[in-house]
């Protein structure tokens, strides 16, 4: 109903920014004109306009002693708001082409633009970049806790990340979702966000799956942000001195998981606290010359006392619980720090010169000392029992006693240089840089089962025994350990080299983009030894938009694509380093389609992609939680192939809304064994992005995603050969929705003398997280029956149903 009655509802959007000349200087008295439409920009620069909406429109600014900047092809959705900051020039009149829909910025590239704003707004439990990235069709993710995700087959270490071209790192240690905390990317502090998802330019780095590529703000107004809700608090602030050289965002978060953690079936005393404190700096010296700094300090504090658990599975004729009673508590704490300089010199109109180091320090301490007593119990379903959902005749199984002490410190050193130049269509971009890597890394884990009064020894040839028949007098020995110290040093030399060219033949528009990576690296390892390699990578992509009269644009991407290992993957599962592990390698084909419309008289787009990928030299792992553990070799070959369906615009007027499709097969063959489905193989995905209010009260709104994909492989027991075991774990299905009301606003003005007036917004909501509260499950617990012998898979299930109150101040 709420869809049907806002069709036809407001038909305005708004442009507004500040405008500066070219000492970035504030500029009054600027005419800004579209049709019969104007404004001028006040004493400060500012300036504050309202369009046509969904429609195009051109936006002139002009002012008597500088050159007019023109802006073509504007379309904005209703109630849309707009934010450009240009800079007026003396001598040069700039005319510039954007198309902005519902999801932000068209490209040529394989890039997707997302709106800040909807970043912000999506409800999530972990919200921010991650939650909107896991919607996507080719993004798996099938835990709420985390915000890390899998890109068309890949894992978790295959993506990279940049912040203002510095590129920024995950932790190393963390095992469990509940342990990871925030996300480095702080969605306040973001200004543009831009995806790929495979076959990106040779300018991004080596590493196999995509690369998230974030813009922090550059502000032009002092602006103060506050949000509190039960999961924490965070605030952000945007300064600009007097003389408007100096210019800072910065960024405080605080965030408690309790809330959610306490919705699972294990009772805890847990205590997570996570802080991280960030700031970007811009310093402009000069016309020419221009520095930042980011900074970042993190410490995630994890103290977790379980006490009991009960979990019930099974089938309706046979329903089974487990019991499980607690002793002892994990202590987790990871401190990380960034700190990267930036040096802007605009050389000339056509060229750029960046010189950018920057240095990342983390040390991860994980010490936990855990018994587990647990029992089997069969549950009473009898819908007349006064016991009913209770354990009845609990059958005691064993005790388990894991015990860890991990500790790491990294240090990762970086020192790049980058450059442009502008030939009329063209433009010629490259790179070099150099990394050290040292890191330092104590493994400390023992895992000890008893099963039915009997010490449960490793399923490996060494300790088979054959009692009775023969003595068996060995120590007890672990299930699970292990016990390693590396240090290892390693050494890179990267650097690459690209073209890209638009022109026009015959009305239809060409576009192309040529490069090539080299990446030479040198790891010495704990025992001296020191191994080298290089790598080479070519890339391209084209894209074509003909003159139809339906607006299409076709996009072709390819490469090889290498991944040098990182200390992560040159580790083995026993904890030993190989040094002589190789890049993997991947060759990408992307074939893409865009497809703008108009529909009930509003902008849409369907996105359409196939891709395959072909991998040699894999490095295979296993997957549990969050932890990747790495085989250390490169006996592996493996494909990737699916194909992408996105729709994206306003389904309901001023509002940005997509449902998106998704199907992908990845498979892996292990030293010629044949092929089997990797872990991240999760074939069917649809994410829907849903935005809407109420025609008569706009004010009061509502934000909801839901995501569904099948079960990938996993939750095998330990030692478990992956030939023989490839069970899948549950599909994950998790809807989450917000609802708000905006008390003040752009469209809400109160008098001087009203206490809101001082507030740019205001607003008060609630979220309720798992809407539907199913039980997604995202790894097993295997116990064994002492009568019937035979083992079972308990899941370990996610949270369920939350409700969270947010409350929301920007000043």
């Amino acid at each position: 109903m709420i869809l049907c009655n806002a069709i036809g509802y407001a038909q305005n959007a708004t442009i507004t920014g500040i405008v500066l000349d070219e000492n970035n200087n504030a500029l009054a008295d600027v005419h800004i004109t579209t049709g019969q439409l104007g404004t001028t920009t006040n004493s400060l620069g500012f300036y504050s306009l309202e369009l046509v909406a969904d429609q195009e429109n051109t936006i002139v600014f002009s002012h008597i002693a500088h050159k007019d900047v023109i802006l073509e092809h504007l379309i904005l959705t209703t109630n849309d708001i707009f934010e450009f900051n240009p800079i007026l020039k003396t001598n040069t009149t700039q005319i510039g082409e954007i198309t902005v829909l519902a999801n932000g910025e068209r490209s040529s590239q394989t890039i997707l633009n997302i709106a800040p704003a909807t970043i912000r707004k999506i409800p999530g439990a972990n919200a921010g970049v991650e939650t909107i990235l896991k919607l996507l069709p080719g993004v798996n993710a099938n835990n709420e806790l985390s915000t890390q995700y899998a890109v068309r087959g890949g894992n978790y270490d295959e993506n990279l990340v940049y912040v203002n071209e510095i590129e920024v790192y995950r932790p190393f240690l963390i095992r469990s979702a509940q342990q990871e905390g925030l996300s480095f990317v702080n969605s306040d502090l973001v200004q543009d966000v831009k995806f790929s998802a495979g076959g990106f330019q040779a300018k991004y780095g080596d590493k196999l799956s995509s690369v998230l590529d974030i813009k922090y703000k550059t502000p032009t107004l002092f602006s103060l942000r506050m949000e509190g809700s039960f999961l924490g608090a965070q605030a952000s602030m945007e300064t600009v001195s007097k003389n408007k050289k100096l210019k800072s965002v910065s960024g405080f978060r605080y965030r408690n998981n309790s809330l959610l953690v306490n919705s699972q079936q294990t009772q805890n005393n847990f205590n997570p606290a996570f802080t991280d404190v960030q700031s970007y700096l811009t310093y402009q010296l000069s016309s020419k010359f221009r520095l930042n700094f980011l900074g970042n300090l993190s410490l995630n504090d994890y103290v977790n006392e379980p006490l009991n658990r009960q979990t019930n599975f099974g089938t309706l004729n046979d329903p089974q619980a487990l019991i499980v009673y607690y002793e002892g508590i994990e202590k987790n704490k990871y401190i990380t720090a960034l700190a990267a300089v930036k040096g802007t010199y605009q050389l000339s109109d056509n060229t750029i010169l960046k010189l950018i180091s920057s240095i990342y320090h983390t040390t991860e301490e994980e010490y936990s000392d855990v018994i587990a007593t647990y029992g089997l119990g069969d549950v009473d379903s009898n819908f007349t029992s006064d016991t009913m959902g209770e354990v009845l005749n609990p059958r005691g199984i064993g005790s388990q006693f894991n015990r860890t002490r991990n500790d790491l410190d990294a240090l990762i050193l970086n020192l790049e240089h980058k450059g442009s130049h502008k030939i009329k269509n063209s433009l010629i971009e490259w790179g070099a840089k150099y990394t050290h890597e040292d890191i330092r890394d104590q493994l400390r884990e023992s895992e000890f089962i008893d099963s039915a009064g009997f010490s449960i020894r490793p399923p490996r040839p060494e300790f088979i025994n054959n009692q009775p028949i023969d003595p068996f007098n060995a120590p007890l020995v672990a299930y699970n350990s292990l016990n390693a110290l590396n240090f290892v040093q390693t050494d890179r030399f990267s650097g690459y080299a690209q073209i890209g060219t638009q022109n026009t033949w015959k009305n239809t528009n060409l576009y192309y983009n040529l490069g090539m990576r080299f990446h030479h690296w040198t790891v010495n390892d704990t025992n001296g030894e020191k191994v080298s390699q290089t790598v080479y990578s070519p890339r391209l992509q084209l894209a074509i938009k003909p003159d139809w009269k339906k607006d299409m644009l076709f996009r072709f991407s390819t490469g090889l694509y290498h991944q040098p290992p990182f200390y992560r993957e040159l580790r083995d599962s026993t904890g030993m380093v190989n040094a002589n592990v190789k890049a993997q390698r991947s060759y990408h084909v992307v074939l893409g389609n865009e497809y703008s419309f108009l529909l009930w008289d509003r902008p849409f787009k369907l996105i359409s992609e196939a891709y395959y990928k072909k991998l040699k030299n894999v490095n295979p792992y296993t997957l549990e939680d969050v932890r990747i553990r790495y085989s250390a070799n490169n006996d592996t070959d493996a494909y990737v192939y699916g194909a992408e369906l996105r729709l994206n615009g306003a389904f309901v007027p001023g509002t940005e809304s997509w449902v998106s499709l998704g199907y992908l097969r990845t498979e892996e063959n292990r030293n010629n064994r044949g092929y089997i489905a990797r872990p991240t193989d999760q074939r069917l995905k649809v994410g829907i992005l849903f935005q809407d209010y109420i025609p008569k009260i706009p004010d009061l709104k509502m934000y909801l995603n839901l995501v569904y994909q099948t079960g990938v492989p996993g939750g095998s027991p330990s030692y478990a050969d992956p030939y023989i075991f490839q069970n899948r774990l549950r599909d994950y299905k998790r809807a989450d929705l917000g609802i708000s009301y905006i008390f003040a606003g752009k469209d809400k003005l109160f008098p001087v003398t009203y206490w809101l007036h001082t507030l740019k917004e205001l607003t008060i909501g609630f979220e309720i997280f798992n809407l539907f509260n199913n039980q997604n499950s995202i790894t097993n617990t295997w116990v064994r029956d002492v009568d019937s012998k035979n083992e079972f898979a308990v899941p370990n299930y996610l949270t369920s149903r939350v409700l969270n109150l947010k409350l929301g101040i920007h000043l």
